[in-house]
């Protein structure tokens, strides 16, 4: 295992300093008309009757088009929306379902009102518009699902499964650790709505990731590096911590060992590698990264944080416009001109 040690503090505050006197200006988005105004299917799913359920359906079908069916059939995995009699079966029995009535109750509570994430996603996504004009914004629609997926996106629709950011102390999600992990669950906050689902929607719709042959690390690490970059210009006022879904913590432990954890890579050989598992080590899910930090303190995903600081760093370097940035896929030449060294 290896030990970082501590660089001095000041540093780290010097740096946050730097960082916020350089930001560049604000895009102006005066000229951009858009008012998102979440859909909240999970309201009338709240309010339904299940004798009402075959009007309810015609209805809704029509109502939420696309996003009905895959929610049908593919979310709440109730049935085939041909095979009908089926479907209303097994839909009459998830509302009768008591572990369902209290989800629905616990959802109604926690938000009674979302006209603070339509305002939020608003911000979010004009900017998506100031610098993608040719992007056609979906509608936003509101469910729960069960926890079985929390912001499904394509290009009709953007959902925001309410069940999955009802809190990271809510009571429902001890009891799913086999299959959704505690330092995955805790980011099921409120807070993390605008994050997610402008992440989601970046990834799918805006930069889908490459089709390389065989990726190495850095070509992942800078990939997402570009993700992160693209968080940055949408929700530019966002905490860090929540573009990346880490806690405080480990936000101030990857900045404060930014220059070792570089070290680390290369002295570990690590950036051209291909293996799978290894990559995920450092760009997937976990509570921490192995063989890093002590007391399992050190942050996870660290590929992604440095390739974020190495984005950042070409683009300061370079005089490149984002569209610019994320045509480059040649991420050793990403590197070379962002003459990234650690910091």
């Amino acid at each position: 295992m290896i030990v970082f040690k501590s660089t001095q503090i000041y540093l780290f505050f010097f740096t946050l300093i730097l960082v916020s006197c350089t930001r560049q200006h604000k895009p102006d988005l005066s000229k951009i008309t858009l008012n998102i105004k979440i859909e909240r299917l999970d309201q009338a799913l709240d309010s339904l009757n299940p004798n009402n359920i075959p009007t309810k359906h015609r209805k809704w079908q029509e109502q939420y088009g696309q996003f009905y069916g895959d929610y049908i059939m593919h979310m709440l995995q109730v049935g085939n929306l041909q095979d009908t009699a089926e479907l209303f079966t097994n839909f009459r029995e998830i509302l009768q379902n008591r572990d369902y009535k209290e989800l629905k109750k616990n959802i109604s509570e926690t938000f009674p009102d979302l006209s603070s994430y339509d305002e939020q996603l608003t911000g979010a996504f004009k900017h998506i518009l100031y610098y993608f004009p040719e992007v056609k914004i979906p509608r936003f629609v509101s469910f729960f699902s069960g926890f079985t997926v929390q912001t499904p996106v394509n290009d009709e629709y953007i959902g925001i499964g309410l069940d999955m950011f009802l809190g990271s102390e809510s009571k429902f999600y001890p009891a799913l650790i086999q299959s959704i992990p505690r330092y995955v669950s805790r980011r099921f906050t409120p807070e993390n709505i605008l994050p997610r689902t402008v992440e989601a929607y970046i990834r799918e719709e805006i930069y889908p990731e490459p089709s390389f042959t065989t990726p190495d690390l850095l070509s992942l690490m800078v990939y997402n590096g570009k993700i992160m970059y693209l968080m940055d210009q949408v929700v530019p006022a966002l905490a860090d911590s929540l573009k990346l879904g880490y806690t405080s913590a480990q936000m101030a432990w990857a900045q404060n060992y930014e220059t070792d954890i570089w070290a680390w890579l290369l002295t570990e050989d690590l950036l051209f590698n291909t293996d799978y598992h290894q990559i995920q080590k450092h760009l997937g899910e976990a509570p921490f990264t192995p063989d890093l930090g002590k007391n399992n303190e050190s942050a996870p995903k660290l590929g992604v944080f440095i390739g974020w600081q190495i984005v950042k760093k070409y683009m300061k370097e370079n005089a490149s416009s984002l569209q610019e940035l994320l045509a480059m896929q040649d991420a050793q030449q990403i590197l070379k001109d962002a003459k990234y060294k650690g910091r």
